[in-house]
């Protein structure tokens, strides 16, 4: 649970194990180089449960040690209560939207993630199957979108380092 002065935002993709927890540890890197970290509780989660408890995938690691960012954490899956335990909900494409949808209403505010990114593209596609430059092209995308993502949240909440 959070305090009341936090902001907490929750990265949801299909397995929790690459992008959702790319986008988790990018938001706190950023935050916390912008000394906002105190003002947030992060999480993310998957869709499903199959990979459940197990680490970020090691490719998603790398690409994000490679840039000094840190990755941790265990997959876990969402649930209905998460959509009223978190302010925020962002969804890694419209697939997981959907399912995110389909658990019920809560209070928070769902969105897809790129539509905090200034490029059109909306879906941010899943590295999981494919090489190395997937992962790379993820945590770019991820990257900006986080920022804007940050950029928008200190606005609209009032928040200051």
């Amino acid at each position: 649970m959070t305090s009341a002065s936090e902001v907490s935002v929750l990265f949801v993709c299909m397995g929790n194990i690459c992008r959702s927890p790319m986008a988790e540890c990018l938001f706190r890197h950023h935050a916390t180089s912008r000394n906002l970290i105190g003002h947030f509780h992060i999480d993310s989660a998957g869709t499903g449960g199959w990979h459940r408890g197990q680490q970020p995938d090691d490719r998603m690691r790398s690409t994000a040690a490679s840039k000094g960012v840190v990755v941790d954490g265990a997959a876990r899956q969402i649930d209905a209560q998460d959509l009223n335990e978190f302010d925020h909900v962002l969804c890694m494409d419209q697939s997981n939207y959907n399912d995110v949808i389909n658990l019920g209403h809560g209070t928070a505010r769902i969105a897809l993630m790129l539509q905090h990114h200034p490029s059109r593209v909306r879906d941010v596609p899943d590295p999981y199957y494919g090489g190395e430059d997937g992962f790379q092209k993820v945590f770019d995308l991820l990257d900006v979108a986080i920022q804007h993502l940050l950029d928008e949240l200190v606005e609209r909440h009032g928040l200051q380092s």
